[in-house]
């Protein structure tokens, strides 16, 4: 034992001039500077913060359909759960970490045989046993195990981020289907009534009123519309095979039933807080914020790595041509070891990589603020001008509808012809379809805004203190 107090006695004095001329410490977090920002430039002013974040804000739409869609991608999709399988991978990691505090055993036993010339074939037996250990007298593997644990956070928050991004990914591909399904009916009808205006061109032609040139122009554009309709088809099946692996479903396996977006999915009222909940509700910013603190616990193992390390090795065994004699003889040894790493240049080199990365660290955490307010502010702006634009469609659309009814009763007067009858069913199919794309795209940027001012998630903490309490998935 006395060997060993010299041995600590030699670590501490060690330290204690190591300690007179370098940085030990780990740098405390705080969250880095950003340029202030206290409003949205399209926020309504009226509404608090805390009516921001509705756990269940998808059912907002009033869609059950839409519901049970959500439900089946949380439980079935694949990317989530390779997100969730990697938060098992920082957990298992954080005992890995751990396990560098622990003593190590090595055992063995064998039997050596032996034949030299002219003798007969010997044997002897064998066993030994040799255990080491690095004793973490100044915490660096305690630095590792912190650092680990923020990663797992960080894990934690990419997973809410993902399970974020899979509702918002079902939520808009289920509305453009929808739309694709009303556009496809208009453009049906559209297509019948071109069909009626080419058959009255033909037969305008036939009798000598109207040039051929008419009747091509007209039959163009069945064409068109025709083409327009295959098309519609076509990426109707595409989006379909999409939101199956959202869900889980393998594509071709799964099949929406048709729909009406607007008779179906409600548009909500969004209300808006302020930056200051969204920096702690979104979850890729709270990932960036827990992989800054995840790096400067590196910075602090990687300081700590400076000090004396003392090594305990004990090594015993026993060996004898016998299985009867093998015990009678064991011998043991005990030998402690000192390492002074403070003149390794790969030490001090690998402090300046940690604290470089953790430069890194906080300027992607910027990077990740400066897209969440420029993903929020364009959602605002997405939502205020459609909305904008859906008071003129409608007004367009009542007036195109007036003419529409105007013209019909002109019509059993014999005032017009039924092809100007066709022609203003014609525009006002067209706002009709105008409006209807109008109001897919309030329904997406309700979902993209949800998605952008961190969902249903409620605001995370990041402290020094790595095991910070980490927020649950919102209830379904």
């Amino acid at each position: 034992m006395g060997s060993l107090a010299r041995f600590m006695g030699l670590a501490g004095l060690s330290a204690a001039l190591l300690c007179g001329c370098s940085d030990l410490s780990t740098p405390a977090y705080h969250r880095p500077d950003m340029p202030a920002k206290q409003t949205w430039a399209h926020a309504h002013p009226a509404v608090s913060a805390a009516e921001t974040i509705d756990a269940q804000w998808w059912k907002a739409f009033e869609d059950p359909y839409l519901n049970t869609l959500i439900d089946k991608a949380i439980s079935g999709n694949v990317d989530i759960r390779i997100l969730a399988a990697r938060i098992g991978v920082a957990g298992a990691q954080i005992g890995e970490v751990q396990a560098g505090a622990l003593p190590t055993l090595d055992a063995g036993a064998g039997i050596d045989f032996e034949k030299r010339t002219g003798q007969t074939l010997t044997k002897s037996y064998n066993v030994g046993a040799q255990l080491n250990w690095d004793i973490d007298i100044w915490g660096k593997v305690e630095k590792g195990v912190q650092a680990q644990k923020a990663e797992y956070h960080a894990s934690e928050a990419d997973w809410r981020a993902g399970w974020l991004t899979l509702v918002a990914n079902v939520a808009t591909t289920y509305f453009q289907i929808l739309q694709f399904d009303d556009q496809i009916r208009e453009e049906q009808q559209t297509l019948d009534k071109n069909k009626q205006i080419l058959t009255i061109y033909e037969q305008m032609y036939a009798n000598g009123v109207a040039p051929r040139t008419e009747v091509l122009r007209q039959s163009a554009e069945i064409n068109g519309l025709a083409n327009e309709l295959l098309e519609l088809h076509r990426s109707r099946d595409t989006e379909e095979n999409a939101l199956a692996t959202l869900i889980g479903v393998p594509a071709g396996e799964f099949k929406m039933p048709a729909g009406q977006l607007r008779q179906r999915v409600k548009l909500p009222d969004v209300p808006m807080g302020l930056p200051a909940q969204l920096l702690a509700r979104r979850p890729d910013v709270v990932a960036a914020q827990f992989r800054i603190l995840e790096s400067y616990d590196e910075v602090g193992a990687a300081r700590l790595a400076q000090l004396p390390t003392i090594s305990l090795t004990g090594r015993g065994g026993t060996a004898a041509f016998s299985l009867s004699d093998l015990f009678k003889a064991f011998t043991f040894s005990f030998m402690p070891s000192i390492n002074l790493p403070m003149f390794d240049p790969g030490v001090h080199a690998h402090i300046k990589t940690t604290e470089a990365q953790s430069k890194v660290a906080e300027e992607q955490y910027r990077q990740a603020v400066f897209t969440a307010f420029e993903e929020v502010e364009n959602a605002l702006v997405n939502l205020d001008a459609h909305k904008k634009q859906r008071i003129e469609l409608l007004q367009q659309n009542e007036r195109l509808r007036m003419v529409a009814a105007q013209v019909e009763a002109q019509l059993k007067e014999g005032l017009v012809s039924q092809l100007e009858v066709l022609e203003s069913e014609r525009s006002l199919a067209s706002a009709e379809l105008s409006l209807l794309a109008n109001h897919e795209q309030i329904l997406s940027d309700t979902v993209t805004l949800y998605k952008a001012i961190g969902g249903g998630w409620p605001a995370v903490e990041v402290t020094n203190v790595a095991s910070s309490a980490v927020a649950a998935a919102p209830a379904r």
